[in-house]
């Protein structure tokens, strides 16, 4: 069932939402060779809990940290840990979520390890134009499938594939709620838009093929092809006025 949102229910996601995109800035700022995906985790933890919210994904299904941390080719649900050190070059996508007074913000940013490839930075740019595309076709009256098809519409034109096996989702009371939200999809298709519905949009874009494999510990999600992944999300809300960020801390 969709849960449409009041005007203090978006408030209170709106201060959710700010925790949770404040978080992600902080860990993005750390990314630098020698840091571990471990200590990205405790930036993101401290904030949060310093600001008397709860971290969405300790503890969902049984997560073992703070945020997902997803290096190169991992393309979501990576488990931060001492082992994994950035290096130059590398890509990392950080996944924070925040709940606050009862409402979740979620939120993803790819960063730049240091000097990357052109290949690497062109991925990461159009990984994120796309959930801007997206987040302009969330529009009331309107329907799902129009924001996947602005997003695998961008990603396609520019030779990447969309990940399908996961998709963007509601976001409210629960850190996952209907609808589910694909990167791909058929304009006019799907559930309709409607005022005070509130969704993450979170493209998942592959250098290669848009297949994934789900590792051993049944959270690190990786490309089939071992190719390079790029992952940015917003949570956002359908107003009669267009759709607004609501992880957004300016």
């Amino acid at each position: 069932m969709i849960v449409l949102k009041t005007v203090e229910e978006l408030k209170k996601m709106r201060a959710a939402g700010r925790i949770s995109q404040r978080a992600l800035r902080l860990a993005g700022q750390a990314v630098e060779p020698g840091v571990t995906t471990s200590e990205l985790d405790a930036i993101v933890r401290k904030y949060i809990e310093d600001q008397g919210a709860t971290p969405s994904f300790l503890g969902y299904g049984g997560f073992p940290a703070s945020a997902c941390i997803s290096v190169n080719n991992v393309v979501i649900h990576g488990i931060p840990n001492e082992k994994t050190i950035l290096k130059q070059g590398d890509i990392v996508s950080i996944d924070v979520g925040a709940f606050f007074e009862g409402y979740h913000g979620d939120n993803a940013w790819t960063f730049a390890c240091g000097d990357i490839s052109d290949e690497a930075q062109r991925l990461l740019d159009t990984t994120r134009d796309s959930l801007f595309e997206g987040i302009k076709a969330a529009k009331a009256g309107g329907r799902i499938g129009d924001i996947g098809h602005a997003v695998q519409r961008y990603a396609e034109l520019r030779s990447y594939s969309v990940v399908r096996d996961f998709t963007g989702h509601g976001v409210g009371a629960k850190l996952h709620e209907a609808p589910n939200v694909p990167n791909y999809g058929t304009p006019g298709r799907g559930a309709a838009l409607m005022p005070g519905m509130t969704i993450a949009i979170e493209p998942m874009v592959n250098a290669g093929t848009h297949r994934v494999k789900v590792l051993r510990d049944k959270w690190t999600t990786v490309t089939a092809d071992g190719k390079l992944s790029a992952h940015f999300e917003h949570t956002l809300a359908i107003t009669p006025d267009g759709p607004v960020i609501l992880t957004d801390a300016d």
